[in-house]
């Protein structure tokens, strides 16, 4: 049991003004835990109960997974204002005390604010010291402040004070986004950001390009020749190019063009035309780079121009290649590079597409050698050396290949294994799937088995050793311990294996109603019943491997279930499941154990199926929370919702469409929304689909249906949009039909409102459906999704058509009820 955390809300909207009278004011307590957390709540020391006071309301909102409590009071009194604890427990299980958490709730709690007391963006250079200040303005309880990098951890010579974050000095690598965030536990964090900029000069590099007119790769006298100069520049605009020629300053002129390249093409370089190339060019020609505020060493690149400035070529020593190595060893790969000036040598894979021994996909040379330590047998294989434009010509790359064979011992692989295909009795396995590929030179082999078994010697290199041909296959008397001993030049080594055939998968029964009633109000228990396939064919199953998770879910909690005696075939298993949280579904895993190990597993869903839910009240998004409010995307549509907030879309969004904030007017908050730009096409829908809400008639005995106020927020600006629709999906629907709510067109760069009375008879969903239009200018976007118990209120609703769209609309849709028929039954093994 963890400690539990109490977080404060207001009414959506709401959550940055101050909790001052008459406000319904929201209190939320979570705990992680196992087994699940059970709730309760005092007020000074009175206990509070569902009924007791009515301006306080205590619930498990029904559009979670039964892990929070909330605790609602309506219309704060001034005896509100009063300390709260919320008091969490799992019953004492395996000794674990209740844990308590306090609040105190008054007239000045407030939401956190705060202000950065810096520039954005700060730039500075290397070894600098740099102070940020970050101060709270507002919040009650007074908020915690911690700094966040969004490249990863802070620095570790960072010094916190409070709000205060120092880098005593610099380096490039402290660059980045630095955040303060303010938290409270009273609405949401407050969040402010600064970019640091550290100024640096590095990587210089030049290129020789030859007279792109003509196929010659040489620089000649009466053509053009091109020197290109490039370093990486922080800040970018900073940047500047000198060039001089022999020590002399050289100005642009009609044979000597001087131009630097556009940025976003290729950024940091200049560029020098020498057209018409005469005796009296030749020479040293140097490009000096530098940032405007100083304070940064200038980089410098000499380029020599002359009769003996000519293309690479790349040659392998003959004694180099093959070269062979063993395991251990320290190889040296080379290639020979002639030329002036001599280039940058790049080394890759050219038998297959991995990694070189550094992790890189290339590794650079400045003298044509790749040096190797501790080569191991994946190093095998053929190797590519080229010329890179950098440091000489800018021509077609020149290359040649060196091949690397290491010799190994054959080391020991797992000593167990069973054939991904094989089962008991259905085909014969063969073991050369399962060793290493033979390294040279090709080893010799001798096969033991244990026990003995009726199998051939081990067969001559290059082959392995495999089971023969049956009729029948292998069977049970054929499993055993497989040993193969393999020697070569470079050592010995010994094989083990353990062959084995693998369980069949369980198959789970469907065919009886499994939900067992229990008249507890939170847990039900599951009938869980299968017949396993085949189970004569392999070794008596020990036991099954059951895992179980909620849907949705990440993490799988297992037990095993000990099976008592042989399985015989077609007979039915049956296991009860208890303590699941309704109304929750859950997958179930089952794989069979044998004394060889795991066989093949099988997957299902099971689903609570009772008709009611008494505790649905109300459900407010806004989608601020990192799971949207449990709502998912349509698989069967062409693309995607995406969740936005102005401060951190992108800065290349499309102007003229979608929202400049979210429904509150905040830059922070987010919303979900539809990009029409390409790939998009006219036409292609994006659908966002709900939880699924349980719903109970106010007479348990009656066919009266409960009303719901179903409201949203919606955004429709641009020349090009296309339509919005609403569909409500009742349990078992699989067909969309006419929408519950739709609206078409430009609505005006603002936000609207749409209300619609709904009357569910049984469980729901809600479908929002965005149609994209006949342009990129048409982003739709919704916020603030609600469903209150009880009908819209009337008196603020002006008369408008169903798809009208305008700022506010009203719709009443009542659905026929449907009978529930419910049965239990027992089951036995």
């Amino acid at each position: 049991l963890d400690d539990p955390i109490v977080t404060v809300h207001q009414s959506i909207g709401e959550a940055k003004e101050q909790f001052y009278y008459e406000r319904t004011v929201f209190l939320r307590c979570v705990a992680n835990s196992n087994p699940p957390v059970r709730y309760s709540w005092r007020r000074g020391q009175e206990v509070l109960l569902q009924g007791s006071d009515k301006g306080v309301e205590i619930y498990e909102p029904f559009f979670t997974q039964g892990e929070t409590k909330i605790l609602k009071l309506k219309n704060l009194r001034p005896q509100d204002y009063a300390n709260y604890s919320c008091i969490a427990s799992v019953r004492n299980v395996c000794s674990i005390p209740d844990k308590m958490v306090s609040f105190r709730l008054s007239n000045k709690t407030a939401s956190p604010s705060i202000k950065l007391l810096v520039d954005d963006p700060i730039v500075v250079n290397p070894g600098e010291a740099i102070t940020l200040v970050c101060v709270t303005t507002g919040g009650e309880p007074a908020p915690s402040l911690t700094w966040v990098r969004s490249a990863g951890l802070l620095p570790d010579k960072t010094v916190l004070n409070g709000g205060t974050l120092t880098i005593p000095a610099i380096l490039p690598e402290d660059a980045g986004t630095y955040s303060c965030i303010a938290n409270n536990n009273v609405g949401n964090p407050a969040k402010k950001s600064t970019n640091i900029i550290v100024r640096a000069l590095k990587k210089g590099r030049f290129w020789i390009t030859p007279d792109p007119y003509h196929k010659d790769d040489n620089i000649q006298i009466g053509r053009e020749v091109k020197i290109s100069c490039q370093v990486e520049a922080i800040p970018s605009e900073e940047l500047t190019f000198s060039w001089f020629k022999n020590g002399r300053p050289l100005r642009s002129s009609e044979r000597m063009v001087i131009t630097q390249t556009d940025p976003d093409v290729s950024p940091g370089t200049t560029n020098l035309d020498i057209i018409d190339l005469k005796f009296t060019d030749f020479g040293t020609y140097t490009c000096v780079a530098s940032l405007k505020g100083g304070g940064i060493s200038d980089i410098s690149i000499d380029v020599n121009i002359s009769s003996s400035t000519v293309p690479p070529n790349l040659t392998v020593p003959q004694e180099k290649s093959p070269l062979v190595t063993r395991e251990g060893d320290t190889i040296e790969l080379q290639c020979q590079v002639t030329g002036k000036p001599k280039p940058i040598i790049l080394w890759s894979r050219a038998d297959k597409e991995v990694a070189m021994p550094d992790g890189a996909m290339q590794t650079e040379s400045y003298d044509g050698i790749l040096r190797i330590v501790n080569v191991t047998r994946e190093m095998t294989g053929t190797y590519r050396c080229q010329t890179s434009q950098y440091n000489g010509f800018n021509v077609k790359p020149r290359e040649a290949l060196v091949q690397l064979i290491v010799q190994c011992v054959w080391a020991v692989v797992p000593s167990s294994f069973s054939h991904p295909d094989f089962k008991g009795g259905a085909q014969h396995p063969q073991i050369k799937e399962f060793l290493p590929h033979i390294s040279s030179p090709s080893p010799l082999f001798h096969l033991e088995t244990l026990p003995p078994h009726p199998i051939p010697p081990c067969p001559c290199p290059p082959s392995l050793p495999s089971f023969p041909a049956a009729p029948s296959g292998i069977g049970r008397d054929s499993y055993g311990i497989y040993n193969c001993n393999i020697i070569n030049e470079a050592g010995a080594g010994r094989c083990s294996f353990l062959v084995t055939g693998k369980a069949y998968a369980p198959e789970f029964y469907y065919d009886t109603y499994n939900p067992l009633w229990q008249n507890r109000p939170r847990v039900y228990s599951y009938s869980l019943q299968w017949t396993q396939m085949n189970p004569n064919a392999v070794d008596r199953i020990l036991a099954y491997r059951l895992g179980i998770r909620q849907a949705g879910q990440q993490r799988w909690w297992e037990q095993e279930i000990t099976v008592n005696g042989n399985i015989q075939k077609g007979e039915l298993i049956t296991y009860n499941l208890t303590e699941l949280i309704k109304p929750e579904a859950y997958e179930v895993r089952l794989t069979p154990i044998t004394r060889f190990g795991e066989g093949d597993s099988t997957i299902r869903v099971i689903k609570y199926s009772a008709p009611v839910n008494p505790h649905l009240r109300e459900f407010h998004c806004g989608f601020e929370d990192g799971n949207i409010c449990l709502f998912t995307q349509d698989d069967t549509d062409n693309f995607d919702w995406t969740k936005q907030s102005t401060a951190t879309r992108d800065t290349k969004y499309t102007p003229n469409t979608g929202p400049n904030a979210d429904r509150t007017g905040s830059k922070e908050g987010f919303y979900m929304y539809i990009e029409t730009s390409r790939p998009r096409l006219e036409g292609e829908k994006a659908r966002l689909v709900s939880p699924v809400f349980s719903v109970a008639p106010k007479n348990p005995y009656g066919a009266t249906n409960t009303a719901y106020c179903f409201s949203f927020y919606y955004h429709m600006y641009g020349q090009h949009i296309g339509s919005l629709n609403v569909y409500l999906r009742l349990k078992g629907q699989t067909a969309m039909e006419n929408p519950l709510w739709s609206s078409s067109g430009n609505k005006g760069q603002h936000w609207n409102q749409a209300r619609v009375n709904i009357n569910p008879p049984t469980s729901f969903q809600l479908i929002f459906e965005g149609i994209r239009g006949p342009g990129i200018e048409g982003d739709i976007a919704i916020d603030d999704v609600s469903i209150v118990e009880g009908e819209c209120m009337k008196s603020d609703q002006p008369a408008n058509n169903l798809r009208s769209g305008a700022v506010g609309t009203l719709a009443h849709i009542r659905l026929l009820p449907v009978p529930i028929l419910m049965s239990v039954l027992s089951h036995q093994r």
